[in-house]
């Protein structure tokens, strides 16, 4: 592992650092662009990787996160029931401009704006989660319970 990290990891350390997180930014050797990817780099199951998503709201234009076990696929009709809002693809220029990050290292925090957050239930069954840092080679380990408070998400059954 790099000790120092990537300007878009830092952005990520410094947010957590600045409320009130200890959880450290780890730049890893290999990738952690896929949910298998971030697994095997750090030596857990496949569900304890909360990958970050980015859809685009149909109505408003407004980013929206979706931050899901990497053990699932995400039903987006399940979404829209749970919470009324309809959910188109975002492409990698929306996602870079809307939140600051390139698709494969989209962290659940520390984004351009505020963006509306849904949490998958099922990251809830681990001690710990393992979250991208802003590169597709940067994570950190928090749990369940950090998510919820970090992003002002909501949790939303939205499994596949």
């Amino acid at each position: 592992m790099s000790l120092e990290l990537k300007a878009s990891s830092q952005r990520v350390q410094d947010f957590l650092s600045q409320h009130g997180q200890q959880f450290v930014v780890k730049q890893m050797p290999a990738s952690t662009r896929t949910a298998a990817e971030a697994a095997e780099a750090v030596g857990c199951a496949i569900g304890q990787i909360a990958k970050s998503l980015i859809f685009k709201d149909k109505q408003t234009g407004d980013p929206v996160l979706i931050v899901a076990s990497g053990a699932n696929m995400v039903c987006t009709k399940k979404v829209e029931q749970a919470t009324g809002i309809k959910l188109g693809k975002a492409d990698a220029d929306f996602v870079r401009e809307k939140v600051g990050y390139a698709i494969g290292g989209v962290p659940p925090v520390a984004h351009h704006a505020k963006v509306t957050t849904i949490l998958d239930p099922s990251l809830q069954c681990y001690e710990a989660i393992w979250a991208a840092a802003g590169t597709p080679n940067s994570l950190f380990e928090l749990h369940s319970k950090d998510l919820e408070l970090l992003t002002q998400g909501t949790w939303v059954e939205l499994a596949k």
